[in-house]
């Protein structure tokens, strides 16, 4: 027999005697695209239909391949196959049930990617009809809940929510997603928790199921009355909110693993040895091949937990082995299309590894101590704009921490000590690179109280980043994550034994950075801001140091170290006192980091 060869919808002999044959689901398509309704001449078509293996390619590049007006012709046609993929929904059939799933993602991609200001017709209309779209919508997100709820087939709860992640990312804002005001009205809350709540359910589906919770929860969230918001912020069933933790942290961990991965993989090669001994002029080609995708996605649902839900900060501090030290055999994950938002869930291995129980020899984490592993690596490189809002979302998260009562208790707890092992950048692009700093090794680190591990990150950053496209927010936000573990420690007198004598000379330095670099800067930022902040934490140790600091000779090396620094800050004063003087557009700016250095001065 002649082999069969199929390409794009179409089933040719090798023969080149014959002509192409489409596959029967093509031609259903084909009639579709017609502007008669294809049900007049065979009243069983609809049901046909969705008996065929669907051909994704075909039907989206069909979709693509019309413009608006045409398009807006066969819009009955269109409507009307919408409305029986939401009808097959309800069959018993699963074959009919997937079928119309997968129909329905190429539907509302396709439809999408002609809504362009020349096309002339709304979604909505094209999809299901003005007059028909808030049943449509009722019967599509109620079919949706009861297979998400059901204890049947897992591959078609993945699809399910492979669809909610296609109808909630169709559209570059999310709030311009119009659909979703339906996906509001008829919510699907209740359902994202279960999955999470339910082990099982979760290992297969969490990922996906924290990533849409994340995007429901920012649609129009500063606009109007967001439902998820409200449900999310109150939920303090523990089981939930544990399930919510461990997907994050899992989905951390990976990307950690990753990026540990690849830098072994460059330290151990010849690569490594030949950039050691030419110096730092290959070195930086070297740190940026170490870089893994980021996962801004479960980073936004992590945000929004600790944001939103108080009792999400106790799962931060939930000890669990560390993931990727444990294995177990890896199940079959259920065949399903590519994540819309393109960041890859973490592999079942590592998902399965935490349900293990805690072992003596294995090191025990959480959830804290995984997003700071993470943050260490992502605020390494902020010279692009990604990693620069990546970074950005890591500090403002560690902001709400800092913020929280709950979540000072448990960092500031002699009786949780960990060992936190942060990714430190060996050379750096700065004013001065520090070409011969070498990285802790991992035996080294000492076991101490999680506030270290964070002040540890934040003094990191405030070193590595002193070049000439100066984050000036993030050194704000830096500044201020510090500040309010310092009010923490004040008000409640916790004595942290840690090596201040690191920030304060990291401070000073940041100051002296500010300085030498005043006009370029200026000319971009208010850098008083960041002065005073400054300023004001030294102040802090100066007025209050007594309650706080460990032991007398921390506050006598406080003293010794500005002292010694003291030209930094006579500096600073001839600076501000100069500016604050003349009638320019920082004076007021100025005057206030004058004021503020009396108790240095």
């Amino acid at each position: 027999m002649a082999q069969v060869e199929k390409r794009g919808g179409l089933l040719r002999k090798s023969s080149a005697s014959k002509k192409p044959l489409k596959e029967k689901v093509v031609l259903m398509y084909d009639e579709i695209f017609m502007t008669e309704d294809p049900s007049k001449c065979s009243p069983r078509f609809w049901e046909e239909l969705f008996l065929m293996k669907v051909n994704l390619e075909y039907l989206e590049g069909k979709l693509e391949s019309l413009d608006g007006e045409e398009l807006m012709k066969i819009k009955d046609n269109i409507n009307c196959l919408f409305q029986h993929c939401i009808k097959a929904l309800g069959e018993e059939h699963p074959i009919r049930v997937v079928n119309a799933l997968q129909t329905l993602c190429a539907l509302i991609r396709g439809v999408h990617q002609k809504n362009k200001s020349t096309s002339g017709f709304d979604i909505i209309n094209m999809l299901m009809g003005f007059d028909k779209a808030e049943l449509c919508m009722k019967n599509l997100m109620e079919s949706l809940d009861s297979l998400l709820c059901a204890e049947g087939s897992e591959s078609l709860k993945s699809l399910c929510l492979k669809l909610l992640l296609c109808l909630v990312t169709v559209t570059d804002n999310i709030s311009q997603n119009t659909i979703l005001e339906y996906v509001m009205i008829n919510s699907i809350f209740e359902a994202i928790l279960q999955i999470l709540s339910h082990p099982p359910s979760r290992r297969e589906h969490g990922y996906d199921a924290v990533v849409l919770l994340a995007l429901l929860v920012n649609y129009r969230k500063y606009e109007s009355v967001n439902p998820y918001i409200v449900k999310l912020s109150i939920v303090d069933d523990e089981a939930t909110l544990n399930g919510m933790g461990l997907v994050i942290a899992q989905a951390l961990s990976e990307y950690n693993r990753q990026y540990k991965d690849k830098e072994e993989e460059h330290q151990s090669g010849f690569f490594s040895a030949l950039t050691n001994m030419v110096g730092s002029m290959f070195i930086a080609d070297a740190h940026e091949k170490i870089s893994v995708q980021t996962n801004e996605a479960i980073l936004l649902a992590l945000y929004e937990a600790v944001h939103l839900n108080r009792n999400f900060i106790t799962v931060l501090a939930q000890s669990h082995p560390e993931m990727g030290l444990v294995t177990t055999p890896v199940s079959p994950a259920p065949t399903a299309p590519a994540t819309p938002l393109g960041t890859t869930p973490p592999s079942s291995d590592v998902i399965s590894s935490v349900e293990l129980p805690l072992d003596a020899d294995v090191q025990t984490s959480n959830l804290l101590i995984t997003f700071l592993k993470y943050s260490s690596i992502v605020m390494q490189d902020t010279k692009d704009e990604h990693r620069l809002h990546s970074g950005k979302l890591c500090l403002i998260i560690l902001t709400c921490i800092a913020e929280d009562q709950y979540a000072n208790a448990f960092l500031h707890d002699d009786n949780m000590n960990f060992r936190v092992n942060l990714h430190r950048m060996v050379v750096l692009f700065c004013v001065k690179p520090m070409r011969h700093r070498k990285k802790a090794a991992d035996k080294n680190l000492p076991c101490r109280p999680l506030v270290c591990a964070v002040l540890d990150l934040m003094v990191e950053f405030i070193v590595t980043h002193m070049m000439k496209e100066f984050p000036m927010d993030l050194y704000v936000r830096c500044i201020q994550v510090v500040h309010k573990l310092l009010c923490y420690q004040k008000k409640c007198r916790v004595r942290l034994h840690y090596t201040w004598r690191e920030l304060w000379s990291a401070l000073i330095n940041l100051l002296k950075f500010l300085m030498s670099n005043e006009t370029v800067l200026l000319a971009k930022h208010n850098i008083f801001t960041l002065a005073l902040m400054i300023v004001n934490l030294f102040n802090m140790f100066i007025t209050y140091g007594d309650t706080f600091l460990p032991t007398p000779s921390s506050y006598d090396e406080l003293y010794y170290e500005i002292i010694r620094m003291h030209q930094s800050f006579d500096n600073l004063y001839s600076m501000v006192l100069r500016l604050s003087t003349n009638a320019g557009q920082w004076k007021e700016a100025a005057s206030k980091v004058t004021h503020a250095l009396v108790n240095i001065r």
